[in-house]
């Protein structure tokens, strides 16, 4: 018997990943996919949701735009591509959201923001404002300025970290993580003809955590690892996330209606009290 999932809502953000917008085979920016991601996100926005974007893909939008296969080695060219990425890839998200009759506004962060206090209550404030405007903000990591570098720490290393960042500092209910992988399993689906997707995590285990090895695609940054520290910031701030395949974004419809796709993160206290 599958546990139902009380889901809300109220205040969402969802996160794509550069896997989910940018075709690895051919580098073409799938179309369809930020079309139907801006179509669901318009419609619960027009319902009385607030929605959050946190999306990637500015680099891979780059290569894209510079006719590039791989990805430059050099940090000062990965934040060139990530400048002209940017550009376009808010521009296909402000064409696709008028489309649906909805505004969106832009965000690009740094972790300094958050390391701050003053700088963080400004960026919470503005989102704020975005949202009782029903404005949509999109929101990305300032790949043309962050980097590492002795004691002055300005990335995040991955949107999945960002995007559970922003969710539990705004007081979101769900964090929905769109990805290349349609949940968590008990072992690499890829190499596993006999691995089962997990419905329901309540707690991560020391077992669920050694065997989310591996990193992302070519384009991207993220892995397995990095959605489950998400997912564990989520529930340790007792909030909810859902990791889900991002090849139709319409999947967010699903989630949100406590349908069972994707892997849902909760802590079991949480599930007794709705």
């Amino acid at each position: 018997m599958t546990e139902k999932r009380p889901l809300t809502c109220r205040r969402i953000v969802v996160k794509i990943g550069t896997s989910s917008l940018i075709d690895a085979a051919t580098g073409q920016i799938k179309l369809q996919t930020i079309d139907r991601l801006a179509f669901t996100l318009a419609a619960l926005n027009h319902q009385g949701c607030d929605m959050v974007l946190v999306t990637s893909g500015a680099i891979g939008v780059g290569l894209t735009q510079q006719r590039l296969t791989e990805r430059p080695s050099s940090i000062a060219e990965q934040q060139a591509l990530a400048a002209v990425g940017q550009c376009e890839l808010m521009r296909l998200y402000s064409q696709r959201f008028n489309d649906y009759d909805a505004q969106i506004g832009q965000l690009l962060l740094t972790h300094d923001v958050f390391d701050y206090p003053v700088s963080r209550t400004h960026v919470m404030d503005t989102i704020d404002a975005l949202l009782a405007h029903q404005i949509i903000p999109v929101i990305n990591e300032n790949d043309s300025v962050a980097v590492d570098e002795l004691d002055h720490r300005t990335t995040f290393g991955d949107n999945d970290q960002l995007s559970a960042l922003v969710a539990t500092q705004i007081g979101a209910d769900l964090l929905i993580v769109l990805s290349d992988i349609d949940g968590l399993y008990d072992q690499d689906p890829r190499r596993h003809a006999d691995a089962r997707r997990l419905t329901t995590v309540h707690h991560l285990s020391e077992d669920i955590l050694a065997g989310a090895a591996g990193s992302g695609s070519r384009l991207g940054t993220g892995g397995m690892v990095t959605k489950l520290k998400a997912a564990g910031h989520m529930m340790q701030a007792g909030a909810q996330m859902v990791l889900a395949s991002g090849a139709d974004p319409r999947i967010i419809s699903h989630i949100i209606a406590g349908e069972n796709v994707g892997t849902w993160f909760v802590q079991k206290a949480e599930v007794e009290q709705s």
